[in-house]
């Protein structure tokens, strides 16, 4: 079994490592994308084993079908529409939808 008061401080933990693997992977994409793509790896294999869920600033930063990170106009592409956003992975080609709410 697991220990409960183990998990209390371990979550904040996972969260801020979570954090900085997106930063750093942010940070190298342009030498080794290949680097970036591990880091993604880590990040997401550390929100599995710690049941933390990846922040959505952080979610929308890979993607969901090849796990892959993704750069603003180099591997991605974006396009707005009513309500929401379809971001296009230009490795896998595959689309995801965010649904975009409107600020008052």
């Amino acid at each position: 079994m697991k220990d409960r008061k183990r998990t209390a401080t371990v979550k904040p933990l996972a969260r801020e490592r979570i954090a900085v693997l997106f930063s750093e992977a942010e940070k190298v994409y342009h030498e080794h994308p290949a680097y970036s793509d591990r880091y993604v790896a880590l990040a997401r294999k550390i929100s599995m084993r710690e049941r933390v869920r990846i922040d959505r600033e952080y979610r929308h930063r890979f993607c969901h079908h090849c796990y892959r990170f993704l750069m603003p106009g180099e591997n991605m592409r974006v396009r707005i529409h009513p309500g929401w956003v379809a971001v296009t992975c230009l490795d896998c080609r595959k689309t995801t939808r965010y649904r975009m709410e409107r600020s008052p």
